[in-house]
């Protein structure tokens, strides 16, 4: 027990060394370059072959997705627990799907890719991002291929766009989930959002904000005939814990429980402000989930949890095997150099990547949101 405790605390200051951070950030940046850059070899199969390409594209982000998986499965070794129903389960991975995912972590969209992983639908997942995001590298322009939704966050801009883009989704070769992160809970947005719910007469919440409504009504309405249910999701972690991305880079371990809701498509409104009603009442019962997870420590129903898939695993130590042994090497020669400026524009590099590192693990920051739900405006346009 004791070689063992020992082994395991050895481990632990491992993970949290700044060094194997900056390899781990130099292996996924790099090879997400790589990746944007075959992806952007298959511009001319598009032309020749549509769906061939979109293939092609759904493997290669995988190879960038599942990083963050391996990141969050076996690096972290973070749990996650699935409570659903068993006649739904058999389903999940086999259709279409628009994912309904409550935002109050900052690792909550880690916590539903572990669980497209699962059902094998990550390369083929779709989320409603922001514009800014398309500029980032490596996730950014992955997306780019992968058709995902790229919004200004005004719905006078966004609603056409956003009805093109699942149009064109009917043909898709693969089963897909699209990711909807409706809201992105903090205190200050909880707290106008309240008062907006008071003012329309609405039920207050107290885990979640008003859900963005017509937004909703939209993906569902371009989806119908295509899709075959919601998923209605609600996440917590165990022990009240905040994680974050930084933590999960130290090693740290933490527990994720989720609660599945299959409901099908055919049984929401297609009104308007009938699909309202039905989300403002989901979002309800939502917040009901949530008090009782925090009375009890558990969601209701039974667990059905996926064993965690090992291409996560295959594919990070693939890339770090592949591009880890010319840095070793490269190493090694700036080292018997001893020139001064080849070594100092060598730390300068990496003090670059540290940088840019740190800069993108701030987009997935709560506080570095939308400004939805600052402005009562914002509540009722989207």
């Amino acid at each position: 027990m004791g070689v063992l405790n020992a082994k395991m605390g050895l481990m632990q200051m491992l993970q949290s060394q700044f060094f194997f951070h900056l390899l781990m950030v130099y292996v996924f940046m790099a090879s997400g370059i790589l990746v944007n850059l075959l992806q952007l070899c298959t511009l001319p199969l598009w032309v020749v072959n549509k769906q061939l390409a979109r293939k092609v594209n759904i493997r290669l982000g995988y190879c960038i997705m599942s990083q963050m998986v391996g990141l969050l499965e076996w690096w972290s070794g973070t749990e996650c627990t699935l409570y659903t129903d068993p006649k739904s389960f058999p389903l999940y991975g086999k259709e279409n799907a628009i994912v309904v995912l409550n935002h109050n972590f900052e690792i909550d969209f880690l916590c539903g890719w572990t669980f497209c992983d699962r059902f094998g639908v990550l390369g083929s997942s779709k989320v409603l991002a922001k514009k800014e995001l398309a500029y980032v590298p490596v996730i950014g322009w992955m997306w780019y291929f992968l058709e995902i939704v790229f919004c200004k966050r005004k719905w006078e801009d966004d609603r056409k766009t956003v009805a093109d883009s699942l149009q064109n989704l009917h043909d898709y070769p693969e089963n897909f989930w699209v990711c909807r992160h409706l809201t992105r809970f903090t205190r200050k947005k909880h707290e106008i959002s309240m008062q907006v719910a008071e003012s329309k007469g609405l039920p207050k919440l107290k885990y979640h904000l008003l859900p963005r409504t017509k937004g909703f009504w939209v993906t569902v309405q371009n989806l119908r005939g295509n899709a075959a249910a919601v998923y209605d999701s609600t996440l917590n972690f165990r022990n009240k814990e905040a994680p974050t991305l930084l933590g999960l880079l130290n090693g740290k371990k933490y527990h994720a429980d989720l609660y599945v809701r299959r409901i099908p498509l055919d049984t929401i409104p297609e009104g308007e402000a009938e699909c309202a009603a039905w989300l403002h009442k989901l979002y309800q019962e939502k917040d009901s989930f949530q008090e009782h997870y925090a009375q009890t420590g558990r969601f209701p129903g039974p667990i059905n949890s996926p064993p965690r898939r090992p291409w996560s695993l295959i594919n990070w130590l693939f890339w770090s095997c592949l591009l880890l042994f010319p840095l070793f090497l490269l190493f090694v020669q700036l080292l018997s150099s001893g020139s001064m400026l080849t070594i100092g524009t060598t730390v300068a590099l990496c003090i670059a990547v540290s940088i840019g590192a740190r800069w993108m693990i701030g987009q997935t920051e709560i506080d570095r949101g939308s400004t939805y739900g600052n402005k009562e405006i914002s509540i009722n346009n989207n």
